[in-house]
């Protein structure tokens, strides 16, 4: 039986984890299903944007650590090496999908479940949903891209903090410090992170896709290689039909119907 659903619906893929029992706990299998599910929005011409959810008032609660324990087997004989490469998949599938990816966090995030909402493009969360770099706690460090996610989203000193104290970041908190773009209540989350995604599924697919690829790169590039960058993706979009039919959107006094694609 499958842990993780997937729905497709005007032009919105839904990925949701769904192993409400244990707060959406991941196990190996878990993250090979969501790493395929990402895998087949970044190939499937219907999808314009991705949202990334867990069931059951839970984003996700990290590693199953029972699991972990009682199937080290799952894993092979190298089990911490093999597991989080198989992890870090994961979180290099959510970067490189080219359609942008908002998740809707209500409930814990925590762990791993913490580093792979922030590894989404755009973050809405619930009014009880809270992030915790949990790891210490266990004598463990993040895995999942915390350390190089939180410096660049909320700053060096809260970063440090959060990392090495483990102490829970509350909703409102974390829309304060920039961690989050929205904070709803419960009951609104799964409207707004909709209309959030619908935005962008109208967008323009290729720009959108340049700009993920140009702001992900930038965090190891200088100005000059940004430019550059931006350049080259500035230039493929010149060449594209988004654009004539931009234009020719804003000359008519209409909404744009961006298709992606060369001209």
């Amino acid at each position: 039986m499958s842990e993780v659903v997937t729905e497709v619906r005007d032009a919105i893929r839904t990925i949701a984890i769904d192993r409400p029992h244990v707060k959406n706990a991941l196990t190996p299998s878990v993250v090979t299903q969501l790493t395929d599910a990402f895998l087949g929005a970044a190939t499937d011409d219907a999808t314009r944007a991705v949202i990334l959810t867990g069931r059951g008032g839970s984003f996700s609660s990290g590693l199953d650590l029972k699991a972990a324990i009682s199937a080290p087997q799952e894993l092979g004989g190298n089990a911490g090496e093999v597991g989080m490469k198989l992890f870090h998949g994961l979180v290099r599938a959510v970067r490189a999908c080219p359609r942008p990816v908002v998740a809707l966090v209500d409930g814990p995030a925590v762990g791993f479940g913490c580093d792979l909402a922030l590894a989404c493009d755009l973050r809405v969360a619930t009014d009880r949903a809270y992030f915790q770099e949990k790891f210490v706690r266990i004598g463990l460090v993040p895995d999942g891209g915390g350390t190089f996610w939180l410096p660049r989203l909320v700053g060096l000193a809260k970063a440090t903090e959060l990392v090495m104290l483990g102490d829970r970041l509350e909703a409102d908190e974390a829309l304060r410090i920039g961690l989050v773009n929205r904070v709803v209540p419960v009951e609104q989350a799964e409207t707004t992170a909709w209309e959030l995604a619908s935005r962008l599924a109208k967008g323009p697919p290729l720009a959108l896709r340049l700009m993920k690829d140009c702001l992900t790169k930038s965090l190891a590039r200088d100005l000059d290689a940004a430019l550059d960058a931006e350049c080259a993706a500035q230039l493929e979009c010149l060449r594209s039909a988004d654009l004539m039919e931009g234009v020719m959107a804003f000359f008519e006094k209409r909404e744009p119907r961006f298709k992606g694609g060369a001209t």
